[in-house]
């Protein structure tokens, strides 16, 4: 199944992603919707077995437009004279 970029609307979100072993080329498809997303379902469904990596992240939406800004005083480049 193809990443998805985690796109957080609001709040922390917790996001794990989960590698399996596939049995042959195009044997397990994308579910049709994520919401209550059972993953153990998801292996039991497809065959998969246990896992056989797993990573966890936590991400969050920045506030406001644009990234970071530097506020300090200007210490690099030219100076005015």
């Amino acid at each position: 199944m193809c990443y998805e970029a985690p796109n957080p609307t609001t709040g922390i979100h917790r996001m794990v992603l989960v590698l399996f072993r596939q049995l042959g080329r195009e044997t397990v498809y994308a579910p049709s919707r994520r919401h209550n997303f059972s993953t153990r379902g998801f292996a039991r469904r497809y065959n998969l077995g246990a896992p056989v990596a797993a990573m966890y992240f936590n991400c969050q939406r920045q506030s406001g437009s644009g990234g970071r800004r530097f506020t300090g005083p200007y210490t690099g480049g030219r100076h005015a004279a």
